[in-house]
């Protein structure tokens, strides 16, 4: 496989990747987004802790979408991050999502 082609495939992965995420993310409350990866999900706990003076923070999520292209399986029922950066939550408001129609 050249690099052209991998590329081509990536790019491929990338857009069906994109064109799920704008078909699942009207079924979702909560976008979450940590260092790693961005999350869909309609629970969401964080809880921040620390150990040997060290603080990181324990993002739980339910009912979870993970935005990764070489995953087979986006949705998740759980899933549990443990970091040491930031975090973002945010409540998605459906009422931007909604397409206007052609009158």
């Amino acid at each position: 496989m050249s690099a052209e082609d991998l590329e081509q495939y990536e790019s491929k992965l990338e857009l069906d990747l994109y064109r799920e995420y704008k078909d699942v993310v009207g079924i979702f409350t909560y976008a979450v987004e940590t260092e790693r990866r961005f999350y869909l999900c309609n629970a969401v706990d964080l809880k921040v802790r620390t150990e040997g003076g060290d603080v990181y923070y324990e993002v739980s999520m339910g009912d979870a979408w993970v935005w990764d292209m070489y995953r087979p399986a986006r949705f998740v029922k759980s899933a549990k991050v443990l970091t040491f950066r930031d975090v973002s939550i945010e409540e998605i408001a459906h009422s931007d999502l909604q397409v206007p129609e052609n009158k």
